[in-house]
């Protein structure tokens, strides 16, 4: 038989020519233990911490998991798949990579799990990009102080606890007391906001609420139109602790894809993002500390979970100019056991946000609504992120109120009192009888100006307690028929100087046609 020789050559050649020298090189270990979430893993001698593997399992499933705990011969990891298909023995890679996930425009309107996977039985997300979900805050550089108002459409916040756009502020109370509420009607009063330059984006991140909760939250979002401009993760209390563990940071990294816009050449988007809640997270982030066999702390949590909170929580900013003047707000919900808010957890998260909105279980039953005890509650940003008008009003509310619940604790021993005090008592009645507010009814900020405005100024000194929410209708629609010019020049000016007297006598007129 005779071999062509030309043609083995040019064979040879080719394969020289087509071979690659770089070697893929790849570390691969064998799980030894499983169980509750947790793999135990030996070998991978190079893997980092944080970083993503990838486990066989031996159906042929790959199931994702992330390096928590590197020991001298094992590495502790945390699986985000069905631990049940993993076997001891089965083989591990690593990936060299941090756990990413989706994010972009595609996100909006979905509800998503902390991967990104959808749970509305809706297509499949075809999201472009991916961002990570544990990135180091912003620092101080990149940053800008908070002066815009990111407006609750709540008179009790915006009055007086305000919030602005990249502030952290918490909602703290008991079980039931409102705190979802209270969110939820600030995510609906950012409707008004949604197709303009002032747009803000809504993250709502579901940790260990039941499914029902999550559902509910979604059909009243549905209901008043929010869904077209919110993103929905939930991790509900049937997911495994290592989802409910990483959940808060992974609906902050799909946020932070608008805030960043402004680096990419698009108009930089505001975003809100509700954590419901932090105290849920801790309980998962407990449960894998402790299965990892990291050391017990005080209530039995580990010693770093105030950094946990803390990372997650220094990644809302307000970004300066030059990184495109986005912002990040975050309103992280904390559950207290009866009022105690020195437990540790409360008082972690009320030392790394900027203010709390402390909801009391009293208040609540006493038919007061939202609950906020203004006397615990505050703003450590405060009039900066309020518009003129709303700072003029709302100036001494705070210390007025606080002297009402005073005076009235003091006229429960029916001691007699003076007409100073007496007339005090019933405009403090009546003011607190105006900021009560029915559950997704969010004001406009004007309009909460002009109802505290008559407050304040003892228009509804007179008129009978069961009729102040009645009067306020009437005053309102009076400003947008009747007395709409002066609605107007309030709405350019955004402040009452100059034109108190004019106010005056038209809240004096529209109380005279309640009559």
């Amino acid at each position: 038989m005779k071999i062509k020789t030309d043609e083995i050559t040019s064979v040879i050649k080719q394969e020289i020519e087509s071979f690659s020298g770089q070697l893929e090189i790849t570390d691969v270990g064998q799980v030894v233990e499983v169980g509750d979430g947790i793999a135990r893993i030996y070998g991978l001698s190079k893997c980092m911490a944080g970083e993503l593997l990838e486990i066989q399992g031996g159906g042929g499933e790959t199931v994702t998991a992330q390096a928590m705990n590197l020991e001298s011969d094992t590495i502790g990891a945390v699986l985000f798949g069905d631990a049940d298909k993993i076997r001891e023995g089965d083989s591990v890679r690593s990936t060299g990579r941090l756990l990413e996930v989706p994010v972009g425009e595609a996100l909006l309107g979905r509800v998503v799990d902390p991967l990104g996977r959808p749970l509305d039985g809706g297509p499949p997300i075809n999201a472009t990009e991916t961002g990570k979900v544990d990135i180091v805050a912003p620092g101080i550089a990149a940053r800008q102080p908070v002066k815009e108002p990111l407006q609750f459409g709540v008179k009790a916040v915006d009055s007086m606890i305000p919030v602005g756009r990249g502030q952290r502020e918490l909602v703290i109370g008991d079980r039931k007391t409102g705190k979802t509420a209270i969110c939820l009607d600030a995510i609906i009063n950012q409707k008004q906001y949604w197709g303009t330059p002032d747009a803000v984006v809504c993250v709502y991140v579901a940790v260990g609420q039941k499914d029902s909760t999550v559902a509910g939250v979604v059909e009243t979002l549905k209901k008043y139109g929010a869904m077209d401009y919110t993103i929905v993760v939930s991790a509900g209390a049937s997911t495994a602790a290592p989802l409910q563990y990483i959940a808060p940071y992974a609906g902050c990294a799909m946020g932070e894809y608008f805030m960043w816009n402004g680096k990419r050449g698009k108009t930089p988007k505001h975003v809100l993002c509700v954590y419901d809640d932090l105290s849920k997270q801790a309980v998962a982030y407990r449960e894998l500390s402790l299965l990892l066999r990291r050391p017990p702390g005080r209530e039995a949590y580990p010693g770093d979970v105030f950094y946990l909170h803390s990372r997650l929580l220094e990644r809302a900013t307000k970004l300066s100019d030059a990184n495109g003047g986005g912002s990040l707000t975050a309103l992280p919900i904390i559950e207290t056991q009866e009022g105690d808010v020195s437990a540790y957890i409360p008082t972690n998260v009320i030392s790394i946000t900027d203010g709390q909105i402390y909801l009391q279980p009293e208040l609540f039953a006493a038919g007061i609504r939202p609950a906020i005890n203004v006397g615990i509650s505050v703003s450590r940003v405060g009039g900066n992120a309020q518009i003129k008008a709303m700072k003029e009003v709302a100036g001494s509310l705070r210390l007025d109120l606080a002297a009402f619940r005073e005076l009235e604790a003091f006229a429960q021993f029916g001691t007699e009192l003076d007409p100073a005090s007496q007339r005090q008592l019933d405009r403090g009645a009546r003011m607190v009888q105006l900021l009560k507010q029915g559950q997704y009814v969010p004001y406009d900020v004007l309009d909460q100006c002009i109802s505290i405005f008559a407050g304040s100024k003892g228009i509804l000194d007179d008129v009978p307690l069961a009729k102040v929410g009645d009067f306020e209708k009437h005053l309102l629609d009076y400003f947008r028929t009747s007395g709409k010019a002066l609605r107007d020049e309030l709405v350019s000016k955004k402040s009452f100087k100059g034109s108190e007297d004019k106010w005056l006598a038209a809240c004096k007129e529209a109380k005279a046609r309640f009559k």
